[in-house]
């Protein structure tokens, strides 16, 4: 095994000109054959409520299920550097409700940091989890957690006014002591912008080829997801067909009689 990855290393990696990569992840297995390929990051996202849960959005994912959904991964990873997503209404009320529930992250999900949605109206809670001594990543951009305000799932910082906003939210961040920034759909140029106007890393999800570091979900990227996948997602694989024919054989040989066959029998 490689040297285990930390927010030092991430940094450093950025300084080196040398790109990060993350994945997002929701189960033990799946960890385990992500950690194997020297991924730098592992995120277990609160997207596993529409992606494991089938809720239509994120907002219904609690606190409970992502701590949960944390340990299970933990136990998978050796290597990359595990982060926790906090999830709706878990960093919305009070600072010292935040940092407990940050705090929940690594001592019951076995995290190594935590994610939050937000720039600099969350400063101060950002701020508070770093003085507990839990790293943080940000996020700006497309904010997930944001869909009932916004109106769904929108490219962000697409005219200057918002765009600046965006800058200003990571050099907040930056400020408040985050290790890195995931920026979420926005134009290609804009993540440059971010990407040179702060020290941190860059994590890009839909955000062009100019942030230091990509992320996606591995059920997207696996081909396992339904319907059309967003403009940003590549499919390397087609495990959705994969899995229905493996499935439609055994189903086949089960009826004929074929399985068990004397090989697969005591």
């Amino acid at each position: 095994m490689t040297s285990k990855v930390t927010p030092v290393t991430l940094k450093e990696k950025k300084s080196a000109g040398k790109k990060i990569t993350a994945l997002t992840v929701y189960d033990y297995l799946t960890a385990q054959i992500v950690d194997e390929t020297g991924i730098d990051i592992v995120l277990v996202g609160d997207s596993v409520g529409m992606v494991l849960l089938g809720y239509k959005n994120t907002l219904a994912v609690t606190i409970e299920e992502m701590v949960h959904y944390t340990s299970a991964v933990s136990r998978g990873v050796r290597r990359a550097l595990l982060v926790g997503d906090m999830p709706f209404m878990s960093y919305h009320i009070s600072v010292e409700e935040t940092v407990r529930n940050a705090g929940r992250f690594v001592q019951e999900g076995h995290a190594e940091a935590v994610k939050l949605e937000g720039g600099e109206e969350i400063g101060d809670k950002v701020r508070a989890i770093v003085a507990a001594k839990i790293p943080v990543l940000g996020h700006v951009g497309l904010k997930p957690q944001d869909a009932l305000m916004i109106g769904g799932f929108k490219i962000q910082g697409k005219d200057r006014a918002s765009a600046d906003k965006i800058i200003r939210d990571a050099r907040s961040l930056e400020d408040a002591g985050v290790f890195g920034i995931v920026l979420e759909c926005v134009p290609a140029a804009l993540a440059k912008e971010v990407t040179e106007a702060v020290s941190v890393p860059t994590i890009g999800i839909g955000a062009g080829k100019y942030c230091d570091g990509q992320i996606l979900v591995t059920h997207d990227i696996l081909g396992l997801t339904e319907g059309t996948a967003p403009k940003f997602v590549k499919k390397y694989a087609d495990m959705r067909t994969t899995i229905k024919n493996a499935v439609g054989e055994f189903k086949g040989e089960c009826e004929k009689g074929a399985y068990p066959d004397e090989k697969h029998s005591y």
